[in-house]
């Protein structure tokens, strides 16, 4: 994606289901618990930008020592920066420790959890950071939480708490989540201090939440869990033999720290507990209602890395399926036509759409002419990061492939795969692209336009920060047809007076007035750059091919407005408001 969205945190959880000597026996090292949970986390690195933590519950802690053991980083780095500083604590050299050098070392235990976070609200300090933590003098009240999460009714949680006798510290959604579960299971253990029904506590505390969540959590007895969201909106995956039970947001890193076969990883059942004893039994249990699943698309899209078997194959479908709309602006032409991509997660959309273009271009006895015309050159993007503002450097975060495209006669075709803002296509590819001097440029999008703001996650909750959007308004303008635009504004703010669950997406009819066709060619003059010689177009994917690349994640409402729950429409009413009104606020 050449726009960078802030989204999709990582969480992974891992037991150890053997005593600490037996890895000890088998694998040499007490802390094949902390290696392995680090190599979760190695492999989700992409989720986590601004902060990094992990925790670790030793069983049967000695009285007078903390039950648990826990380090964040915020620093540059974070993962990196946790793991060095965990490392340089962890003794080197042949000899495993022994067993009291064990139990006083922080991060030798049997149950860990660990978070990698891409904050999407610049709450940046390690209070942001995640485990949270809500210590108690008792294990089996103490609870560590960390997920992957994004909730609309926070106000409603928050007043609940205010209305069971607590004093909330903050309002942001993990905090809140933390106190609400920690509620729920202190009544549990009121009721009954030897025995606590982990279930039915997640039932209670979780069973109103409007969003989406993937959470993990532990508590000071050594007991974890792991829940989704019962339209399974996160991500969520397990594994389990007889010596690990894990959890993680990305099926292939479970898949490579432990050496095993997809068919071994399964998804985490939506709506479902999954719950691990302190003596480390497996179990699931039911908690939340049944919803119709709308597992996340852009998952597949953009956010999961390609190595996963199925993702692999999605996104290249996706890339099929943009061949004919790409013929159309390319008239066929494939002797004039260069076909490219946007580093680094359209590459295998772009494979899958080489393929189907070779073999047509094979049958007509044409060669397709391809080639890597962008790079991302990481080092000077750090080196603009504190001028940002000056224009004329920030086109030079990418860099291109010289000799390729023929000035003057080729056509450049370049896949991406979405377009949220436009501003790096705008400012960044597209001029350094028009210096090729080709005749024409395509940008292709695997995605569908984005069109509605999303509250689950990705931090586009603002309508301004929508290319489609802001094309959308730029045509009903060219059309003398801004009164659509008030009505809808109107609908929205009478709306929002009401009951979320009453609610419909107010933003709907602008779209509904506007072909695909119309709203594609309003968002290319949006990016193109002033002064651009080359000719410009922009193809999207349709819905239909959307679904049918991706047919078991229907979470498409960013493209269709069809939210999962009732507070995404009150967020897209609140954004068409603060849009009009000119308020720059979140919409939730």
């Amino acid at each position: 994606m050449s726009d960078s969205i802030k989204h999709e945190c990582a969480v992974s959880m891992l037991r150890l289901r053997r005593s600490i000597a037996h890895y000890v026996r088998k694998y040499g090292t007490p802390f094949y618990g902390y290696e392995h949970l680090a190599l979760l986390l190695e492999k989700q690195h992409n989720r986590g930008q601004d902060g990094a933590g992990i925790g670790c519950i030793r069983l049967d802690p000695v009285p007078g020592e903390p039950c648990f053991s826990l380090e964040k980083s915020n620093r540059n780095m974070p993962l990196a920066d946790l793991l060095e500083r965990i490392g340089k604590t962890i003794p080197q050299g042949e000899d495993p420790l022994s067993a009291s050098e064990r139990r006083n070392h922080p991060f030798c235990g049997e149950l860990y959890l660990g978070h990698l976070r891409y904050g999407t609200f610049g709450r940046g300090g390690l209070e942001a950071c995640h485990p949270f933590v809500r210590p108690n003098s008792c294990l089996n009240r103490t609870l560590l939480l960390a997920g992957n999460f994004n909730l609309t009714d926070t106000r409603e949680l928050f007043a609940k708490l205010i209305a069971t006798g607590h004093h909330p510290a903050s309002r942001a959604d993990g905090y809140l989540i933390l106190q609400m579960i920690g509620h729920c299971l202190e009544k549990a253990l009121d009721r009954n201090p030897h025995h606590v029904d982990l279930a039915a506590v997640l039932r209670e505390a979780c069973g109103d939440f409007d969003g989406a969540f993937t959470l993990c959590g532990m508590l000071g007895d050594g007991t974890g869990f792991a829940i989704r969201d019962a339209a399974g909106i996160r991500p969520g995956y397990f594994y389990f033999d007889d010596e690990v039970a894990v959890v993680s947001s990305e099926r292939p890193a479970i898949q490579a720290a432990f050496d095993c076969t997809t068919a071994e990883v399964s998804e985490l059942p939506p709506g479902e507990a999954l719950i691990i004893s302190r003596d480390g039994n497996v179990e699931f249990r039911p908690c939340l209602d049944p919803k119709p699943l709308r597992r996340c698309v852009f998952e597949r899209i953009y956010f999961s890395r390609p190595n996963d078997a199925d993702i692999h194959r999605e996104r290249r479908a996706l890339g099929r399926k943009l061949v004919p709309a790409v013929l159309r602006e390319t008239g066929k032409d494939f002797e004039n036509t260069l076909f490219s991509y946007i580093p680094n997660t359209a590459q295998a959309s772009f494979h899958g759409l080489l393929d189907t273009l070779n073999r047509i271009a094979c049958e007509e006895g044409h060669t397709v002419r391809f080639g890597q015309i962008a790079i991302k050159d990481a080092k000077f993007r750090t080196f603009i990061a504190d001028a940002a503002s000056r224009k004329e450097f920030y086109m030079h975060i990418y860099d291109v492939t010289y000799g390729l495209v023929r000035p003057g006669s080729d056509t450049l075709v370049a896949l991406d795969d979405s377009i949220v803002r436009g501003n790096t296509l705008r400012n960044a590819i597209l001029p350094i692209f028009d210096r090729l001097s080709p005749k024409k440029i395509v940008i292709a999008s695997a995605a569908p336009p984005i069109k509605y703001p999303d509250c689950y996650g990705i931090d586009m909750a603002s309508l301004k920060e929508l290319v489609a959007f802001e094309a959308a308004v730029d045509l009903l303008r060219e059309r003398g047809n801004l009164a659509l635009l008030e009505q809808c504004y109107e609908n929205a703010k009478r709306q929002l007076t009401g009951p979320a669950k009453e609610m419909t997406n107010c933003v709907r009819p602008v779209y509904e007035a506007i072909s695909d066709a119309d709203l594609s060619r309003a968002i290319a003059a949006r990016l193109k750059p002033e002064g651009m010689r080359a000719d410009f177009a922009v193809v999207f994917q349709t819905c239909e091919d959307l679904a049918e690349c991706c047919p078991e994640h229907t979470g498409n409402w960013y493209f269709t407005g069809d939210y999962p729950t009732p507070g995404g429409f009150r967020v897209v009413n609140r954004a068409l408001v603060n849009y009009i009104e000119h308020i720059d606020a979140r919409a939730y």
